[in-house]
C-alpha cells in the first residue's frame, strides 16, 4: 500500500515536470505568433510593420496583404476609423498609451470583428517615438454577453413597466371610481402612492343606506403587495355590505372582524385598521350628526368653522382581524355649518421631513399643527393642502397614504369673498 502511495506521487511529479519543459521549449517567435491575443507593431504613420498570426487568421488575410501596404486604420470599420482618427490617436500622442477602447475590425470576406485594444508608444533612448505597439482581444463573446445583457435589461424593464400599470389598475378597483355626491355635504380624497412596484394596502369609500344616512370608511391592511391587495378588497366589500345589513358602525367594524379573524387566521395573519362614520342628516338644525367606530386607527381631525382644530380621540380601538373579538371605540360629534372633518392613513403622520431634526416622522402632533393653521376650511382645499404638504416630502413619504375629507359648506351668503 506504501509503494502504490509513492508510485502514484511520483507519476505526478514526472506529469509536472513534463509539462514544465514543454513549456520551457516555447520559443518567443512562437508565443508571440500563437498567442490567445492579436499583436500589431505600427510605424507612427500607421503603416502596419509586423502582426501575429493570432490576428491574421481572425481577419482572414495574407501577411503580405498587410505588412508595408496597410495601415491600422485601414483595418477598422467607417465608424472605427473615424473614432481612431478624432479620438484614440490624438489621445495616444499625448498619453503614450490608450488601454481597453472598443472597436471594430473588417475581415476579409466583409465581415466584423469587435475587439478591444490596447496601443502603446515605443520610445528610444533618447525618448523620441520610435513605433506604436497594438495589443488586439477578441470581444465576440463578450460583445455577444453585453447584447444578452441588455436584452435581458430591456425585458426586464417592460416587465416592470407592465407590472406598474397592472399595480395601478388593480390599485383603482380598490378605491372608488369618484366619490358620489352627497346632499348639503362638501366631500373630497387623495390616494398618494409611495412606490409603482407595489400596490398598497390603503382604502376608502363613501356610500348611501337607508333612510337618507350615508356610511363612510378608511383603513389601511398591514403589508403590500397582491396578498394585501386581496384583504384590501374583501374588507371594503365587506364593509358595505355589513353597513346595509346594519349600519351601527360598532356592528360594522365587528363583522368585519369576524371575517378577516375567520379567514386568515393560519400562518399568514392578516389584519387592518379602518375607522367606519355614520353620517345622520339633522333636518332641523342642519349639518350631520357623525358617529365614528376605530379600530386602532388614527383618530380623525375636526376643523371648527371658529378656526379650532382638535383630534377626535377613539382610544383602545383594536386591530380589526387579529383578535377574535377586538375592542371597538367610538365618538360622535356634530358637523355644522363650515365644519370639516378629515381622516387619513398613517402614511402621512410616519413619513419622514427634512424639515424636522434629524429626519425624523412628521407625528401627529405636527399634523394637528397644520390643521390649527389650516381651519376653518372645506373638504377640498383641506384634501389639496395634505396633497401639498406629501408632495415636499418627496421620498420621506414611504408608506401609501389616503385621506377623505368631508365638510358642511357654509349657505353662499357667509361666504369669504
Amino acid at each position: 500500500m506504501m509503494r502504490k502511495a509513492s508510485d502514484g506521487g511520483g507519476s505526478e511529479n514526472r506529469d509536472d515536470h513534463a509539462a514544465f519543459s514543454a513549456l520551457l521549449e516555447d520559443s518567443a517567435e512562437d508565443l508571440y505568433e500563437r498567442a490567445p491575443c492579436g499583436y500589431l507593431s505600427t510605424l507612427l504613420d500607421g503603416t502596419i510593420a509586423k502582426i501575429n498570426t493570432t490576428l491574421l487568421n481572425w481577419l482572414g488575410h495574407q501577411r503580405g496583404d498587410l505588412v508595408g501596404r496597410k495601415t491600422f486604420s485601414d483595418l477598422l470599420t467607417v465608424g472605427g476609423r473615424l473614432y481612431h482618427e478624432t479620438h484614440f490617436a490624438p489621445l495616444l500622442r499625448m498619453q503614450g498609451e490608450v488601454s481597453g477602447i472598443a472597436l471594430e475590425l473588417k475581415t476579409a470576406d466583409g465581415g466584423r470583428l469587435p475587439v478591444l485594444v490596447t496601443s502603446t508608444v515605443k520610445t528610444g533612448s533618447d525618448g523620441q517615438p520610435l513605433l506604436i505597439r497594438t495589443t488586439v482581444f477578441d470581444a465576440r463573446d463578450r460583445r455577444a454577453y453585453e447584447t444578452e445583457l441588455l436584452r435581458a435589461r430591456q425585458e426586464a424593464e417592460r416587465e416592470r413597466e407592465e407590472l406598474k400599470r397592472l399595480n395601478a389598475t388593480l390599485q383603482r378597483t380598490l378605491l372608488p371610481p369618484a366619490l358620489v355626491n352627497v346632499p348639503d355635504l362638501d366631500v373630497a380624497a387623495h390616494y398618494h402612492i409611495a412606490s409603482t412596484d407595489k400596490v398598497g394596502g390603503d382604502f376608502y369609500d363613501l356610500f348611501p343606506l337607508a333612510s337618507g344616512t350615508w356610511g363612510l370608511f378608511l383603513g389601511d391592511v398591514c403589508g403590500k403587495g397582491a396578498a394585501a391587495a386581496a384583504v384590501t378588497s374583501l374588507a371594503r366589500y365587506t364593509l358595505r355590505a355589513a353597513a346595509v345589513y346594519d349600519p351601527d358602525p360598532v356592528a360594522v367594524l365587528s363583522n368585519l372582524n369576524t371575517v378577516l379573524n375567520h379567514e386568515y387566521n393560519g400562518q399568514d395573519p392578516r389584519f387592518c385598521t379602518v375607522i367606519f362614520g355614520l353620517l345622520i342628516p339633522d333636518a332641523d338644525r342642519g349639518g350631520f350628526r357623525v358617529t365614528l367606530a376605530s379600530g386602532g386607527h388614527p383618530p380623525a381631525l375636526l376643523m371648527r368653522a371658529d378656526g379650532s382644530a382638535d383630534y377626535l380621540p377613539t382610544p383602545g380601538g383594536q386591530l380589526i382581524g387579529a383578535l377574535p373579538d377586538a375592542h371597538i371605540a367610538t365618538t360622535t360629534v356634530r358637523l355644522d355649518l363650515g365644519d370639516t372633518l378629515l381622516l387619513h392613513t398613517d402614511g402621512l403622520t410616519e413619513a419622514h421631513t427634512a424639515q424636522i431634526k434629524d429626519g425624523d416622522r412628521y407625528g401627529d402632533d405636527a399634523l394637528l399643527d397644520f390643521a390649527q393653521v389650516l381651519a376653518p376650511t372645506t373638504a377640498s382645499d383641506a384634501v389639496a393642502a395634505v396633497r401639498d404638504l406629501l408632495d415636499t416630502f418627496g421620498t420621506g413619504v414611504d408608506d401609501d397614504t389616503a385621506v377623505l375629507a368631508i365638510s358642511v359648506p357654509r349657505p353662499t351668503s357667509e361666504e369669504q369673498p
